[in-house]
């Protein structure tokens, strides 16, 4: 128990995320294959190493503790409101996007395909930021090859507007003219900079907020509130809710947020 408690204190500081008691079996689970991979015996003997401050197994600790659970247009509709935000935007010189949770890649290429579906063209004034703690869905993302099972709910359009088969094994690889549209990037939404610059005309903080307490949510939304264009919009996951950050953003729409003090 002791162990584990270390370990919440640690994945807190470093990471913001608020473990409850009922994820001690899942946390033993996940480090368990890591003192296996060091040949290490005891929990105790792990954290000493971490608290040596070894770089290489610290993003180990956190890849094996942050959960990346996604999918190509999960909660759809978000997708037509970008659509319908984008055709607003036609026009403008620079329309920038940041994806803070990106994972393995499907929510910032759905964003991608949702930009070229809605403007018409691969050639846009479009730059999309993803960015992750973990470092392997990173990789992952980065690659943009997905087995049939992960893409097999899109369209057969979409397919082939936005994939290319990838080998004997089903799998298809995202095109490169929709990768170009994406930059993918390692960040901690805890660290004092971020590589995110705006003004941003979309947010996309999904699903994330809830491995916070409300304290760290309200400052990392406090960071977003500049980050902002004036008619920028934050989408938020379905089962999260920032109305108690009433202050900095007010509901639009079905969990998007638009901010609060917007210059008239």
């Amino acid at each position: 128990m002791a162990d584990f408690e270390h370990v919440r204190k640690l994945i807190y500081e470093h990471a913001g995320i608020s473990l409850s008691i009922a994820k001690q079996d899942m946390v033993y689970g996940r480090l368990s294959k890591r003192l296996r991979e060091r040949r290490l015996k005891t929990f105790s003997e792990y954290l000493a190493l971490l608290k040596k401050g070894d770089r290489i197994e610290w993003e180990q600790f956190v890849n094996s503790l942050t959960t990346n659970l996604t999918s190509f247009f999960r909660e759809p509709h978000h997708f037509p409101v970008l659509g319908a935000h984008l055709k607003k935007l036609h026009g403008k010189s620079s329309i920038k996007i940041w994806c803070c949770a990106s994972s393995t890649g499907e929510e910032p290429y759905s964003i991608a395909m949702t930009v070229v579906e809605t403007l018409n063209s691969f050639n846009v004034p479009v730059s999309i930021l993803a960015t992750d703690l973990d470092t392997n869905v990173l990789s992952t993302a980065a690659k943009g090859i997905y087995a049939h099972d992960r893409i097999e709910q899109l369209s057969r359009e979409r397919l082939n507007r936005f994939f290319t088969r990838e080998g004997t094994d089903g799998s298809y690889a995202v095109r490169p003219e929709l990768r170009r549209l994406v930059t993918f990037q390692r960040l901690n939404l805890l660290e004092p900079s971020w590589s995110a610059r705006g003004p941003l005309d979309a947010l996309f903080c999904r699903n994330i907020m809830i491995y916070f307490d409300k304290q760290t949510q309200y400052q990392i939304l406090k960071r977003f509130a500049p980050l902002l264009d004036n008619d920028g919009l934050l989408f938020a996951g379905h089962s999260e809710s920032f109305l108690y950050a009433h202050d900095l953003f007010r509901l639009q729409g079905k969990t998007v947020y638009e901010l609060a003090n917007k210059k008239r």
